[in-house]
């Protein structure tokens, strides 16, 4: 069987840089595992391939949709489960490069995820968010569900209110629904390689320091301007986003560049770290330093897959 390749880390460590790297060497195909990524017309703000890398080698579920349409780890574990089967049958490698938590660990272990649904409810809880702030709808979820809600930010309205809305419709709550508790992992298939990139933090926090930097510097307020120019409503859960958001402060006079660049900045450090700490749960990831082994990760899964035979037998 051919193998599969998944590569996780905080943002800005170097994910897609080896990914790329690696589908070069071995014949592989990217599948983003991003959740913002998957959008069209927001580039900059989700650090996206450039066209150049993107025409590289073949690369899915980037662009896949407008941003006014929903995407969840439901569809993402259904598509993505769909894609390496494709790949491998084309006699290539899949290699998921993503940093959305639940996006990867719904892929590797039997999450339930319900079906049901109801804009009633969800419309109830967009109201209370409203009247009373993110922090406040967030503060009801982590009562009624703490370890859904430690998983979830603030402002990741979307998650916190189908987690509420899971449980009216169900009466469980959305992480009992899970057929696994989170010190649980299912033992993985030998085919599957699971890469951890990390640095010592500073190195990780100057790296994020350059990239809002550069984000800016490549026209994210623009970018995000655009979007809303084009008819995007800013509630939309996309334009929440880190860097996305930030732009709006901007453009809606909330804060000037410097201290959005600043916010900006401390808010990527800040889930970096969540990002980590979710990854960090699981035993099954093989952790590199990327600052100083990236020649050494790349060799290790040469030497493995083969380096021009890449079939694991």
């Amino acid at each position: 069987m051919y193998p599969l390749i998944i590569i996780i880390g905080p943002t800005g460590v170097g994910k897609s840089a080896l990914g790329l790297a690696l589908a070069q060497e071995i014949g592989g195909e990217i599948i983003s595992g991003d959740s913002v990524q998957v959008y069209q017309k927001l580039d900059i703000g989700s650090a996206k391939p450039s066209p150049a890398e993107l025409h590289l080698v073949p690369h899915h579920l980037i662009d896949y949709l407008d941003p006014s349409e929903p995407f969840t780890a439901a569809q993402f574990k259904l598509l993505a489960t769909s894609l390496i089967e494709e790949i491998r049958g084309r006699g290539h490698v899949p290699i998921v490069v993503g940093g959305t938590g639940l996006y990867i660990r719904s892929l590797l272990d039997p999450y339930d995820f319900s079906q049901h649904g109801s804009e009633e409810i969800r419309s109830k809880w967009k109201e209370f968010a409203v009247a009373h702030g993110n922090s406040e709808l967030h503060e009801v979820l982590k009562i009624r569900d703490p370890n859904t809600a430690d998983q979830l930010h603030p402002n990741d309205v979307f998650r916190i209110i189908r987690a509420l809305e899971v449980l009216e419709l169900t009466g469980q709550t959305l992480s009992s629904q899970r057929q696994f508790r989170d010190d649980e992992y299912q033992p993985l298939d030998p085919s599957v390689f699971y890469i951890g990139l990390t640095a010592p933090r500073e190195v990780i926090y100057e790296r994020i320091n350059q990239r809002c930097v550069t984000m800016l510097d490549q026209g994210l307020i623009e970018e995000t301007l655009t979007l809303i120019n084009s008819g995007y409503a800013q509630t939309l859960k996309p334009l929440k986003s880190i860097g996305y958001r930030h732009a709006l402060w901007y453009i809606q006079g909330l804060v000037t560049q410097p201290e959005m660049l600043r916010i900006l900045q401390r808010d990527t450090r800040h889930f970096a770290k969540r990002q980590l700490t979710w990854f960090r749960r699981d035993p099954r990831i093989s952790w590199y330093n990327i600052a100083t082994a990236s020649k050494v990760i790349l060799e290790s899964i040469l030497q493995t897959c083969g380096a021009s035979q890449t079939r694991v037998e």
